[in-house]
C-alpha cells in the first residue's frame, strides 16, 4: 500500500447543512454524482455521505460509527491565521473547543468541532512550512 490518503469520507446526518458549513469556510464543491458531495483538496478529496448509508455500506448500525477519536488537521501559513480560521469556523456554526494558543513543541494551534461533530485542528507548524501550493509535508520540503 502506498503512503497516501486519497479520500476522507465524513458520514453526516444532513448533507446540505454539512456542505453549507464547509462552503461558509470558502470551500468549493467538485462535480460529483447524486448522493455524494465532494470538495477537492490538494491531492485528496473530502467527501460528505449520508451517515445511515455509510453505516449500511460498512455493515454497522449508525450509532456504532460516532465520529471516532480522530482529528482532521488544517495547517496554516502563519500563526495569526489560526485564530482567524477558528473565528471563521465559529461564524459558520462550529464550536471552538480550544482557542488558538502556543504549543509546547513550538507551534500554535486550536480546535473546533463542526456542526456534525467532526473535530478539526487548526495549526501553524514553523518546522513544517507549507509549499507554495499549500501542500503539507511533515518536517517541510
Amino acid at each position: 500500500m502506498e503512503q497516501r490518503v486519497s479520500l476522507i469520507t465524513l458520514g453526516v446526518p444532513d448533507m446540505e447543512k454539512a456542505a453549507a458549513f464547509y462552503e461558509a469556510l470558502g470551500w468549493k464543491r467538485a462535480e460529483s454524482p447524486d448522493g455524494v458531495i465532494a470538495f477537492d483538496l490538494i491531492s485528496q478529496t473530502l467527501g460528505l455521505y449520508p451517515l445511515a448509508a455509510l453505516a449500511e455500506d460498512i455493515g454497522l448500525p449508525p450509532e456504532a460509527l460516532g465520529t471516532g477519536a480522530m482529528t482532521l488537521s488544517h495547517n496554516t501559513r502563519s500563526k495569526e491565521e489560526v485564530a482567524q480560521l477558528l473565528a471563521a469556523a465559529a461564524g459558520a456554526g462550529a464550536d471552538v473547543l480550544k482557542p488558538a494558543q502556543d504549543v509546547f513543541w513550538g507551534g500554535h494551534h486550536g480546535y473546533f468541532r463542526s456542526p456534525d461533530g467532526h473535530v478539526w485542528e487548526v495549526a501553524f507548524n514553523p518546522f513544517s512550512p507549507l509549499a507554495e501550493n499549500g501542500a503539507f509535508c511533515w518536517n517541510g520540503y
